[in-house]
C-alpha cells in the first residue's frame, strides 16, 4: 500500500494523508530534480545518467602537438608533426591557437555489452577526426545549452578493444575569445581540459530525463490555472516520489508515470508546428573567416552523425560560401553531405552566397548573391532553393520580393523583426508586397528565435505569438544552436519526438521549409499583406560603423561594374582573340559578396575580420583597376610601346554611364599635355571642361577646344562671408564654413531660411544600451552639440572651378578638413572631406536645413527610392530616426528640391526641413579600435528645379560616384578612339537606368540589366551601334522568360515582285543592310513598370 495514502473506499480515490501540493514549492522541488546546481544534485536524476565512468590513464592515452604562430593546418600536415604526452587538467592557449591531439582509448572489460561514449570538455571548440582524415563530430565545451561533450564510440562494446582518433582543438569558445558576449577578443585566453572520460550512459535515466523535461516544461509554461499544467506538476512530483537515487529498478516505474501523462493526444484543431533542424553560422563575427571554415566542419559533421542515428531527422543550412569551403577543405565530409542530401536529410536552403545584409549592398550585388548561390546549389545538389532564408539580417529592402521572384524563389523566412525595440511587428504569416508590387509569402517564426532548444515553452510561445492565427494554423520552429554554429543536439530531437502529439501542446513534426510553405499555400484561403520595406527598429548604427569597409564596398561595386562592362565590349568586338575573364570576375564577386555578410559590412565584427576584408578589397581594387586600364587600352586601340615618346599628347575621356556628361574634370599634370585653362591650388593637377561625353563610350579631348561657359566666381562680402557663384546658383559660407545662403538664380529662390544653416557638423553622445557597434539609440538626439568654430579660406577662384578650404577642430582629439567645390557647369556643390578621428562613443553627422516643406524624403535604395517621414507623428515614424540610403536622400516640394549625395555613406536622418548625413561613429565593442584613424569621404548638395520625380537626381548620384575615366593618349589617336567600342544607350525614358552590362554565364550572349528608377511607367528604346539579332527578357539567373525582339522578320525583304522583274543579289544585300540600319536606329522597344528590374539577354 502506498504509505502516502490512508485507507480509502475501495471503489473511490484514496484520501491523501499529506498536505495539498503548494505550487511554488512543488515547482522548485521539481526544478531541482534535474538541476546541476541545485541542493541535492548529487542524488537527483542527473546523478544517475551514467552507469560507469572513468578517466584513468590506464584506458585513455593522450598526445598533443601545439601548432606554432596561430596557424590552422590541414589534417595530413598535422599528423606528421611531433606529438608530446599530455593529460587531463592541462591548459592550452593562447587565443586562436590550434592544438592537435592523438587519442588512444582502451575500453574497460567491465563495459562489455554496453553503449560507450567518449567525453571531452576543454571549454572551447574542437573536432574529432578519424585516423584516415574524415571529420567525425564537433565538440563544444562549456556548461551552456550549446555544449556538445560526448561522442558515441560504440553502441555495444566488446571490452578491451582499442580505438584511436585525432582531436583538433581551437582555442576559442563558441562566441570567440572575448570577455562577455561582445567584448573585444582577449589575445591571451587559455583553456583547461577539465573533462576526459569513457562513460556508459544509463539509457533509462536519459529517457526519463527527456520525458521529465517535457512534463516539467508544461507545468511551468502552460497557464498556471489550466488543467494540463496542474496535471503536469502532479506528474512531475509523482515521478520524484517514485525515484530512488542509485536504484535503477525505480526508473521503469518513473517512466511509466511519465508515459501515462504523455499519451494524452491533441484534438483535430490544434496548432501545427513544423520543426526544422538548423545551424546558423555567422560567416564571420566574433571570430575570423578562417575559423568559420572550421565551424562549418564541426557543426555539419555533428549533424551527419545525428542523421545516422535518427533516420527521420532533417537538417537545413544556408550560405553557399560555407558549402564551398567545406567542399574545398573537407572532401570526406563533403561526400557525406551529398549522400545525406540524396537521402532527403541534409537540405541546402536560402539560395544566396551568404546571408547578406540587404540594405547596403547595391542592386547588382544582391543579384550576384542570388546568382552565385543558386548556381552553386543547382550544380552540386541538382536543384535550386525555393526559400530565401535570412533569419538574422538587420532589416529587409523593399526590392527583395522582386529579386526573389527573379531568382526563382517564392518564399521568405526571417524572425529578426521580433527584436524591434519600439514597435512590435504585427504580422507572422503574410504576403510581403515589394516596391514594384511583386509579392512573396513570408513567415516570421513566432518563437522569435532561430536557435530554439525544443522545449514546451517554445511551442507554447509559438502559438501565443502567432499574429495571424485567423488565417493560418501552422508555424515554423527553427531549432538548433547557432550564431557560432553547433546545430541541434540529440536531446532536442528526443524532446521533439516526445512532443509530437501531446495534449496541451501544439502538434509538432519534423519537416522541410518547402513543405511548410506549400502547406500554407494549400490550406490558407487568404492572408494579410505588408507593403514596402521591413524596417528593423534596432541596430541603426550599422549604416555608419566601420566606415572604411563601407567605402571600399561602394568603390569596388562600381569598379566591377566598369570592368565587366569593358570586358563585355572587348568580347563583343573581338570574340576570337579576347577571352572574357569570367573566372576572375567570379573570384571578385565572391569576395565582395562574402564581405557583405550581415555581421561584416555592418561593422559589427571583431578587428581581425576587417583586416581580412582589407586584404580582399585590396586584391579587387588593384587587380580590377589594372584590368580596367588594360581593357581601355585594348578598346581604344592604344599601344604604349608603339607610341613615339615625343608625340603630342591629348586626353581620352571614357564615360561608363549610360547618358552623356558635361563636367569639369581634374587631370594629373603631364609635360606633354597642352596648357590647361586652370591649375589646382596645390599645383599637382589641372582642370578642363569636357562637353557631352557620349554614353558608354569615349571622347577625345585635345585640351585646346574653345568651349563656351560662364566662369565661376568667388568674392568676399561686406560681412567677410565667402560667396561662390556660377550660372545656376550662388552660395554663401560664413567664416566657420557653414552654408548660410543658397540662391537659385534661374528660379530666383532662396533655399535657406534666415537663422538656419547647412554644412553644420553635430557631435552626439553615442552610448547604446548594449549593442555597441550595432546600435544608435533614439535618445542620442537629445544630447548633441554643434561644432561651431572653424576657419575658411579661398583656395581656387576659377574660371572652371572655385574651391574653399574649411578646417574645424571637432574635439580635443579630432580634426576635420574639407575642400568645398563649385564648378562652372554644375548646380552641385561638393564637400571633399578628411577627418582625423579619435573618439569614444561619439557620433559625427553633418546637416542641412532647407526652406522646403515635405512630409517625406526620397531615399535611394536598390533599383529605386523609398519614402520615409520627416515627422514623429507615430511610434512607427519616430522609430525611423536613423535610416539607410545609398547615393542620395532628396527633400522635395512642388517645383523644387535638394538632394544630399554621398560617395560611401549609408546612414541618414531627417526631421522637418533638416536632412542629416551620418559620417563617423566610435563604438568600442566588439572592435575596440573601430573607426579610429584617418577618414576620407565626399558628400554633395544638388539643388534642382522640379520635384524629385521630375529631376535628374538619380543620374547625378551616379555621376558623383562614377568619375569619368581619363588617360593621356597620342593626339594622333583622337579621331579613332571610339572605333573599337560598341555603343549602347537608352532613349525616350529618362527614368530608366542602364545599370549593368556583362557576358552571359553560359553563352556568348550579353546580359543588360536596366531598371525604372522613379516609380513610373516607361516606354524606352535600347539603341545599339551593333545589329541586334534577338533580345530575350530573362530573370537574374539568366533563364529566358520571353522573346522581346527578333530581327529575323524585320530585316527580311518582301520578295513579292512581278514575274518580269529580277532583283540582283547585290541589291538584296544593300536593301538588307538598309533595313538593319533602320532597325538599329529605331532600337529595341521596351516597356517597364514602376521600379521594375529588367534583365535582357542580347544576341548580336
Amino acid at each position: 500500500m502506498n504509505p502516502m495514502h490512508s485507507h480509502g473506499h475501495p471503489q473511490g480515490p484514496a484520501a491523501i494523508a499529506t498536505p495539498k501540493l503548494i505550487r511554488s514549492i512543488t515547482m522548485d522541488r521539481c526544478s531541482n530534480f534535474t538541476s546541476g546546481g541545485a541542493n541535492g544534485n548529487d542524488v537527483n536524476l542527473l546523478s544517475q545518467l551514467y552507469k560507469a565512468r572513468t578517466n584513468s590513464e590506464e584506458y585513455i592515452s593522450l598526445l598533443v602537438h601545439s601548432v606554432p604562430d596561430l596557424k590552422r593546418i590541414p589534417f595530413q600536415e598535422a599528423i606528421q608533426q611531433e606529438f608530446r604526452p599530455t593529460r587531463l587538467g592541462e591548459w592550452f592557449g593562447p587565443s586562436w591557437s590550434t592544438h592537435w591531439f592523438h587519442v588512444q582509448l582502451r575500453i574497460p572489460n567491465e563495459f562489455a555489452g554496453e553503449e560507450v561514449h567518449f567525453i571531452w570538455n576543454a571549454d572551447n571548440e574542437a573536432i574529432l577526426w578519424s585516423m584516415d582524415g574524415a571529420p567525425l563530430q564537433g565538440l563544444t565545451g562549456g556548461a551552456g545549452s550549446d555544449a556538445r561533450h560526448d561522442y558515441l564510440l560504440t553502441s555495444r562494446a566488446q571490452g578491451g578493444e582499442v580505438t584511436q582518433f585525432y582531436i583538433e582543438m581551437a582555442c576559442n569558445g563558441m562566441f570567440g575569445a572575448g570577455n562577455g558576449l561582445i567584448g573585444p577578443p582577449d589575445p591571451n585566453r587559455f583553456f583547461n581540459l577539465n573533462e576526459l572520460d569513457l562513460a556508459v550512459p544509463n539509457k533509462l535515466a536519459w529517457d526519463l530525463l527527456y520525458d521529465y523535461q517535457i512534463i516539467l516544461g508544461m507545468a511551468k509554461d502552460l497557464h498556471a490555472e489550466s488543467t494540463r499544467a496542474a496535471q503536469a506538476l502532479y506528474t512531475a512530483n509523482k515521478i520524484i516520489n517514485a525515484f530512488r537515487p542509485g536504484d535503477d529498478s525505480t526508473l521503469p516505474l518513473c517512466l511509466a508515470i511519465a508515459a501515462d501523462f504523455l499519451k494524452a493526444k491533441n484534438g483535430d484543431a490544434q496548432h501545427e508546428i513544423h520543426a526544422l533542424g538548423h545551424c546558423h553560422i555567422d560567416t564571420a563575427w566574433l571570430w575570423p573567416f578562417e575559423e568559420t571554415i572550421r565551424k562549418a566542419a564541426r557543426s555539419w559533421s555533428s549533424q551527419i552523425g545525428l542523421m545516422d542515428r535518427y533516420p527521420d531527422y532533417k537538417f537545413i543550412c544556408s550560405q553557399a560560401q560555407q558549402y564551398e569551403w567545406v567542399r574545398d577543405n573537407y572532401p570526406a565530409l563533403w561526400d557525406r553531405i551529398r549522400e545525406k542530401n540524396a537521402m532527403g536529410q541534409f537540405l541546402p536552403t536560402g539560395g544566396t552566397w551568404i546571408e547578406m545584409d540587404t540594405n547596403m549592398p547595391n542592386g547588382e550585388s544582391l543579384c550576384r548573391q542570388f546568382l552565385l548561390g543558386q548556381r552553386f546549389f543547382e550544380e552540386h545538389f541538382g536543384k535550386r532553393c525555393k526559400v530565401f532564408w535570412l533569419p538574422d539580417s538587420f532589416g529587409y529592402t523593399s526590392q527583395l520580393p522582386q529579386l526573389m521572384r527573379l531568382a526563382g524563389m517564392k518564399y521568405f523566412f526571417t524572425q529578426k523583426l521580433s527584436w524591434n525595440n519600439v514597435n512590435k511587428f504585427p504580422l507572422t504569416t503574410f504576403w510581403w508586397i515589394g516596391l514594384d508590387g511583386s509579392k512573396a509569402l513570408i513567415h516570421m517564426a513566432p518563437s522569435e528565435t532561430y536557435n530554439a532548444q525544443c522545449t514546451p515553452e517554445e511551442l507554447i510561445r509559438t502559438v501565443k505569438n502567432h499574429r495571424d492565427k485567423e488565417y493560418s494554423n501552422t508555424s515554423l520552429l527553427v531549432y538548433g544552436n547557432g550564431d557560432g554554429g553547433g546545430g541541434p543536439l540529440s536531446s532536442m530531437i528526443e524532446r521533439l519526438k516526445r512532443m509530437r502529439d501531446v495534449d496541451g501542446l501544439p502538434r509538432v513534426e519534423m519537416s522541410t521549409p518547402t513543405d511548410f510553405y506549400e502547406k500554407i499555400e494549400r490550406e490558407s484561403p487568404e492572408l494579410t499583406t505588408w507593403k514596402g520595406e521591413l524596417y528593423f527598429e534596432l541596430h541603426r548604427g550599422i549604416y555608419t560603423t566601420h566606415a572604411l569597409c563601407k567605402k571600399l564596398n561602394r568603390s569596388c561595386e562600381f569598379l566591377l561594374r566598369d570592368v565587366e562592362m569593358l570586358a563585355t565590349f572587348a568580347h563583343i568586338m573581338d570574340p576570337a582573340q579576347f577571352t572574357y575573364p569570367k573566372a576572375e570576375f567570379d573570384v571578385f564577386w565572391k569576395m565582395i559578396c562574402l564581405i557583405q555578410f550581415h555581421d561584416v559590412i555592418s561593422g559589427s565584427s571583431i578587428e581581425m575580420v576587417y583586416e581580412d576584408c582589407l586584404q580582399m578589397y585590396a586584391k579587387v581594387d588593384s587587380m580590377g583597376k589594372q584590368m580596367r586600364e588594360d581593357l581601355l587600352e585594348r578598346l581604344m586601340g592604344l599601344d604604349p610601346a608603339a607610341t613615339p615618346p615625343t608625340s603630342k599628347k591629348a586626353l581620352s575621356i571614357f564615360n561608363t554611364l549610360a547618358w552623356s556628361r558635361t563636367e569639369v574634370i581634374e587631370v594629373p599634370l603631364d609635360e606633354d599635355l597642352p596648357t590647361m585653362k586652370q591649375y589646382s591650388a596645390f599645383g599637382r593637377t589641372g582642370y578642363t571642361l569636357v562637353s557631352n561625353v557620349p554614353p558608354l563610350s569615349v571622347q577625345g579631348c585635345s585640351l585646346e577646344e574653345d568651349l563656351k561657359y560662364e566662369p565661376v566666381k568667388v568674392v568676399t562680402d561686406q560681412k567677410n562671408n565667402i560667396v561662390m557663384e556660377n550660372q545656376y546658383i550662388q552660395v554663401t559660407f560664413d567664416k566657420s564654413g557653414h552654408l548660410i545662403g543658397l540662391h537659385d538664380k534661374e528660379e530666383r529662390r532662396e533655399l535657406i531660411k534666415p537663422d538656419e544653416r547647412g554644412n553644420v557638423f553635430r557631435m552626439y553622445e553615442d552610448i547604446p544600451l548594449f549593442w555597441d557597434a550595432w546600435d544608435v539609440e533614439i535618445y542620442h538626439l537629445e544630447k548633441g552639440r554643434v561644432v561651431e568654430e572653424g576657419s575658411v579660406q579661398i583656395l581656387e577662384q576659377g574660371p572652371l572651378r572655385a574651391a574653399l578650404l574649411v578646417e574645424k577642430r571637432i574635439s580635443a582629439t579630432s580634426r576635420l578638413r574639407q575642400i568645398v567645390i563649385m564648378t562652372a557647369v554644375s548646380r552641385r556643390i561638393d564637400f571633399e572631406t578628411e577627418v582625423d578621428w579619435n573618439e569614444n562613443r561619439q557620433f559625427l553627422k553633418v546637416e542641412f536645413a532647407w526652406d522646403i516643406m515635405a512630409d517625406t524624403v526620397n531615399y535611394e535604395t536598390q533599383y529605386g527610392v523609398v519614402k520615409r517621414p520627416t515627422h514623429y507623428n507615430t511610434s512607427w515614424d519616430s522609430a525611423k530616426f536613423e535610416v539607410v540610403a545609398h547615393k542620395f536622400a532628396d527633400l522635395s516640394e512642388y517645383g523644387y528640391g535638394v538632394a544630399l549625395l554621398n560617395d560611401c555613406k549609408y546612414g541618414y536622418a531627417a526631421h522637418d526641413n533638416i536632412v542629416r548625413l551620418s559620417l563617423i561613429r566610435s563604438p568600442k565593442a566588439p572592435d575596440s579600435n573601430c573607426d579610429i584613424g584617418h577618414h576620407v569621404f565626399k558628400y554633395a548638395i544638388y539643388p534642382h528645379r522640379g520635384h524629385f520625380l521630375q529631376s535628374d537626381v538619380v543620374r547625378e548620384g551616379f555621376n558623383f560616384n562614377v568619375p569619368l575615366l581619363t588617360r593621356v593618349v597620342p593626339r594622333a589617336k583622337l579621331d579613332s578612339l571610339s572605333t573599337g567600342i560598341p555603343r549602347f544607350h537608352i532613349e525616350d525614358a529618362p527614368n530608366v537606368v542602364l545599370d549593368t552590362i556583362k557576358k552571359a554565364e553560359d553563352s556568348n550572349q550579353i546580359i543588360i540589366r536596366l531598371y525604372e528608377a522613379y516609380g513610373g511607367h516607361a516606354k524606352a528604346r535600347l539603341v545599339s551601334s551593333l545589329h541586334i539579332k534577338a533580345v530575350h527578357r530573362c530573370n537574374i539567373l539568366e533563364d529566358d522568360i520571353e522573346l522581346v525582339s527578333s530581327s529575323s522578320k524585320s530585316t527580311q525583304l518582301d520578295r513579292t515582285f512581278s514575274t518580269n522583274l529580277r532583283v540582283l543579289d547585290d541589291d538584296v544585300v544593300e536593301l538588307q543592310q538598309q533595313a538593319q540600319q533602320r532597325q538599329q536606329a529605331q532600337g529595341v522597344q521596351l516597356s517597364l513598370t514602376p521600379f521594375q528590374i529588367l534583365t535582357l539577354k542580347v544576341a548580336f
